[in-house]
């Protein structure tokens, strides 16, 4: 009896050990799957961290510059079948157009646009100039306006229409839509956004580009707006590429560019220079 009981006890205590080593298994290979697919999927954005990390000229500088310039580099390197492009305004101040020609001295500039108008009566100070530059220095030039939620959309539009004289060859107009209106409802204002486009597009004989941060988009004007060509902002540093309905994607607000003092947003089309040509007005 002993000696069974013995090989009885012996046999319970292996068969526990195996249902450690089997709930270890079910735990650990999921996990391990899970980690698997997320190294792929976010493979840049990693590779960012290590480049961060271990590179000895970021790490001696400790600039924010510096690190952002890796990421930026890096998210082109991935994407270096897109066109690349800058927008401007006042606030980058006096531009030396004839040293813009490279984003971190490496990915050729392929678009530039413009800020022109804000509201019913603003102008950009810089415009005109900004404006002669892109076209001195033979790049895609598209100019875009400022909405004010809480000023007259007709009045608006009538200021971009009276400030921009696009020309054959030049980008659709833009419309900037980032503020919350404090003095109407959300349908109020999406109606005046309409105004607005439909005015611009009767008079340049182009339908105008749609910007717009990604949340505010998706939270207010997807329904009615998603058949327009869009140009999205979304600086989150785990997206790696531009979601299915991005035309251009505003994926960093820090970039550099020789001839442009401080950071300078950088944008990418979804496909390369020459379908970007298609976008624009016909000669």
């Amino acid at each position: 009896m002993a000696k069974y009981q013995k090989s009885s006890k012996k046999n319970v205590t292996v068969t526990t050990q195996e249902r450690r080593r089997y709930l270890i298994w079910s735990i650990a290979i999921p996990f391990i799957l899970i980690l698997l697919i997320a190294v792929w999927k976010y493979h840049s954005s990693i590779k960012y961290y290590f480049h961060v990390i271990f590179d000895k000229e970021i790490k001696t500088s400790n600039s924010e510059k510096s690190k952002h310039d890796a990421r930026n580099i890096l998210l082109m390197q991935a994407h270096d079948d897109k066109s690349f492009g800058i927008d401007v305004s006042q606030y980058q101040g006096k531009i030396e157009w004839d040293s813009v020609s490279l984003i971190n001295t490496e990915f050729p500039i392929d678009f530039i646009f413009v800020r022109a108008t804000m509201g019913e009566k603003g102008k950009d100070s810089k415009f005109q100039k900004n404006w002669e530059g892109v076209k001195s220095i033979n790049k895609l030039r598209g100019a875009y306006h400022y909405f004010r939620p809480n000023e007259n959309s007709v009045k608006q539009a009538k200021n971009f229409i009276k400030t921009v004289k696009l020309s054959p060859g030049d980008l659709p107009p833009v419309l900037d839509i980032e503020e919350r209106p404090r003095t109407q409802s959300m349908d109020s204002l999406r109606v005046g956004l309409k105004r607005w486009l439909d005015l611009v597009e009767a008079h340049y004989k182009v339908r105008p580009i749609v910007y717009s941060g990604d949340s505010y988009f998706t939270d207010f004007l997807e329904t009615e707006f998603k058949d327009y060509k869009l140009w999205i902002a979304n600086y989150n540093f785990w997206i790696e590429s531009p979601k299915e309905h991005w035309d251009i994607w505003q994926f960093s607000e820090k970039g550099s560019v020789k001839g442009i003092k401080g950071f300078v947003d950088l944008n990418m089309y979804r496909a390369d220079i020459e379908k970007l040509e298609n976008l624009t007005l016909p000669y």
